[in-house]
């Protein structure tokens, strides 16, 4: 297939463009670069440096490409940040995801994959979270996916040739294993790589916060999903729709690892022993967070290759070590 991926030189987007290449698309990529890294995305593959307000660019990408399907990771996901601004994250995420529907549109391109989020669900009445858990999106990030994914129903609604599938993340962790890319945010707020950034000595100490949580070891326990599993679920995802469907999934593991597990199995990979300062609660965090991803396993296929946290971190760390100043020489 001849496939678009906005955010394509992000975290996420760039595991996307290198494991459709590899599966044999056609892979075409659009980013603004504010966050991602250009040198994230190979040489070879067509990139445009636009904003998703430029519909007219994007409509003409698409055509010129004979664009056939969309992944869609372009988005801010700082949930701090979405608090202090949040017209930031309603602009970006929200009115970016209508000016790309809108030029899929005037382009005749009909399938969609979108990056939605666990933080639909805000703080869950249950675990495991299922696909028809209660939404009620508890920041303005949440809120900013959750309004596309409306969005994207009423488009269903008005075009019975348009199918779409909306992927719901836990914690997204790892490197590609090969070493080439990995995780690269300034500043960095996701725990692998703080921690990793620790036992490399970038970072004076770790935070953990909270300690009296109701879960074995007092510390909050967390879904995480390695990230070419969970490309490898958007792959499947677009190869599978159909017109007129209206698609969601969660993407987790289906059990969660606690932070001091994390911690555990991080000195054991670096074989380091990583400085922590232990911390009160932060507000709203909650105990307990994992996902059933039964449904997408039932209906696509799709199974998680690698669960243990020591190899999900392992290939985290094998990108670090390799580049202790992510994508800057």
């Amino acid at each position: 297939m001849n496939i678009l991926v906005t955010g394509g030189a992000g975290y996420i987007g760039s595991h996307a463009v290198k494991l459709l290449l590899r599966a044999g698309h056609r892979v075409v990529v659009l980013d603004n670069l504010c966050t991602g890294h250009r040198e994230s995305v190979p040489p070879e593959v067509p990139f445009y440096q636009n904003s998703l307000t430029d519909r007219e660019k994007i409509t003409a990408v698409l055509r010129e490409h004979k664009t056939e399907g969309v992944m869609h990771f372009a988005a801010f996901i700082e949930v701090g940040e979405s608090v202090r601004e949040p017209l930031k994250y309603f602009q970006n995420n929200t009115a970016g995801a209508v000016g790309l529907l809108l030029a899929m549109k005037e382009a005749g391109v009909k399938k969609l994959v979108f990056s939605s989020t666990a933080a639909t669900y805000g703080e869950p009445d249950e675990t495991p979270i299922v696909e028809t858990s209660r939404q009620a999106p508890i920041n303005p990030y949440g809120r900013s996916k959750w309004f596309v994914e409306w969005i994207l129903r009423d488009t269903v609604k008005s075009d019975p040739e348009f199918s779409f599938t909306a992927l719901r993340y836990f914690n997204v962790a790892g490197a590609a294993k090969d070493g080439t890319i990995g995780e690269a945010h300034h500043p960095e707020s996701h725990l692998i790589p703080n921690i990793l950034y620790a036992a490399m000595g970038k970072k004076e100490k770790i935070c953990v916060f909270g300690t009296d949580y109701p879960t074995p070891d007092g510390t909050c326990i967390r879904d995480y999903v390695y990230i070419e599993d969970l490309i490898s679920a958007h792959i499947l995802a677009m190869a599978a729709q159909k017109p007129g469907e209206a698609n969601f999934y969660n993407l987790g593991i289906g059990h969660g690892y606690s932070v001091r597990e994390m911690l555990d199995a991080a000195e054991k990979v670096t074989k380091s022993s990583i400085p922590i300062e232990y911390g009160e609660r932060r507000a709203g965090d909650p105990a307990v967070l994992y996902a059933s991803s039964g449904k997408i396993q039932q209906e696509l296929g799709w199974k998680p290759q690698v669960t243990d946290i020591e190899e999900i971190i392992a290939t985290a760390w094998n990108w670090h070590s390799r580049h202790p100043n992510g994508y800057a020489v």
